[in-house]
């Protein structure tokens, strides 16, 4: 008999910041957490950013996600162990696959608005 560790994953958001995700997430060793973000800012934000602080460590960029693009930019994160969808500008999803010990930390996302500068025929 093997014991599996409880894992916690917990989530933080800014208060009236328009942004509502998952509160807290009890998992065990080798499971799978989802975590929802959806917001109320508007279909212009429909850029999402989630984060991943662990314990002692800086806050960590994991994945990049946009309505406008299929594939996402996990940057130097592994897609076996992340995944997120983004199929609407006002929500999304973030998973972390085969849950280990080292995987407990703080998570949240973000949201911005396109910022793209250029005009057309300018």
């Amino acid at each position: 008999y093997h014991s599996k560790h409880a894992l916690c994953i917990f989530l933080c958001l800014t208060d009236d910041s328009g942004v509502t995700q998952t509160d807290i997430l009890w998992k065990k060793e080798g499971e799978t957490a989802t975590i929802d973000c959806s917001h109320t800012k508007g279909a212009t934000y429909f850029q999402m950013y989630w984060y991943r602080q662990l314990p002692g460590e800086t806050m960590k960029l994991i994945v990049f996600t946009t309505t406008a693009k299929t594939e996402h930019d996990f940057g130097k994160f592994s897609t076996e162990k992340f995944s997120a969808t983004k199929s609407a500008a006002e929500s999304g999803t973030f998973t972390v696959k085969n849950l280990v010990p080292e995987d407990n930390g703080l998570y949240f996302c973000a949201v911005s608005e396109h910022s793209d500068t250029d005009t057309c025929g300018s």
